[in-house]
């Protein structure tokens, strides 16, 4: 407990006290007992509101509660307290027309939240010698922030610079509620206007950016009568559709089994044919037989081989001519071997085929002849 709390039910040590009831109502003068016990009968608390008094003054109530709502006041308290800023706007005596108005709208601004301004000019060179012309500057800037603001000390030199404290005409507390106000204000307007605009909007016919709004009713009734229309056709299209999907699919399985049915129907068709097929190459084949029996063989005519001529010797330049052999060549051109007829007998792989002797060229000695 704090020492700065007031004293509750047994650290109050006086004989009597002017009691007070929950509701406020005035009990009188009575003993701390018959206060303690009418405290624990209500369930509240005997608490000290004046000690100074002659007897002290005490209260029934709830101290908890007492302590929060307490809590509550101090901080709202602390919430709504405002602290005045002192804020500093600095001026050059050759300041320009733009700049100086820039400056002026930020003091309005200060001063209409409710803090102090401080216009200071600063002075260079030979500018000091001029104090009059800063004293004109600041005058003219009182006069411009008169609506929000007065001059709380007059224009005064502070070493090289002039210095001039303007006060808002409200403070900051009543700056923030006139604030609030103003927000609540254009809160409210602005609901009163989008009810205004709903009830207009509910009452007149919604409006579009179309040339539907100009075309007579009967053009709607066409327009929804051929949607309609359009709607039956593809219901019926799509029905349609359906049938044909069903039709197909029993096609799809009716396929197989007579396709079943007409190969079983052609092999049927297709066996006599096979069977006279395979008689008629069996005739063929036992034809080609008898036609491949064996017959005598006529013996070809053998080519006469030239006889090899006798080699040179060494030291003998043969000429080009000689160099060469000379081809043979028959006297009776050989007869060519008949080409086998299908009834007579073909020469068999294995029979010798005449050879003639390759001849041997001599190899020269020396450089030819020319």
């Amino acid at each position: 407990m704090n020492i700065s709390d007031p004293r509750i039910n047994d650290r109050i040590r006086v004989p009597e006290v002017r009691l007070v009831g929950p509701a406020g109502e005035q009990v009188g003068i009575v003993r701390i007992e018959d206060a303690l016990r009418l405290a624990a009968e209500s369930d509240l608390d005997l608490v000290e509101v004046a000690p100074q008094a002659k007897p002290p003054v005490c209260k029934l109530m709830d101290f908890g509660k007492y302590k929060y709502e307490a809590a509550v006041k101090a901080r709202e308290a602390r919430k709504n307290q405002t602290n005045t800023v002192l804020k500093e706007i600095r001026f050059r005596l050759k300041i320009d027309k733009h700049d100086y108005e820039t400056k002026k709208g930020h003091a309005l601004r200060f001063l209409g939240a409710g803090d102090k301004v401080k216009a200071m000019i600063q002075f260079r060179g030979r500018e000091q010698q001029r104090p009059e012309m800063g004293i004109r500057l600041l005058q003219r800037f009182a006069e411009d922030v008169a609506e929000v603001g007065l001059i709380e000390s007059t224009p005064r030199i502070d070493g090289r610079n002039m210095v001039m404290v303007i006060g808002p005409l409200k403070n900051k507390a009543e700056a923030k509620a006139e604030a609030r106000r103003s927000a609540q204000r254009a809160a409210d307007k602005a609901k009163a206007e989008a009810a205004k605009t709903a009830s207009v909007t509910a009452e007149q016919s919604p409006l579009t950016q179309s040339l539907g709004d100009a075309l007579p009713a009967e053009f709607f009734e066409a327009a929804m009568a051929r949607e309609a229309a359009e709607q039956v056709a593809e219901q019926n299209a799509e029905q349609n559709t359906a049938e044909q999907e069903a039709e197909r699919v029993v096609q799809a399985q009716a396929e197989p089994a007579e396709a079943a049915d007409l190969a079983v129907e052609a092999e049927e068709v297709e066996a006599p044919e096979v069977e006279a097929e395979e008689t008629q190459a069996e005739e063929t084949q036992a034809e080609a037989a008898k036609a491949e029996a064996p017959a005598p063989k006529a013996e070809a005519p053998k080519a006469e081989a030239p006889a090899p001529k006798p080699a040179t010797p060494a030291a003998a330049k043969p000429s080009p001519s000689a160099a060469r052999p000379a081809a043979p060549k028959p006297s009776v051109p050989a007869p060519k071997p008949a080409a086998p007829k299908p009834g007579a007998p073909r020469p068999s792989a294995g029979a010798p085929k005449p050879s003639a002797p390759k001849p041997t060229a001599p190899r020269p000695s020396g450089r030819r002849g020319n």
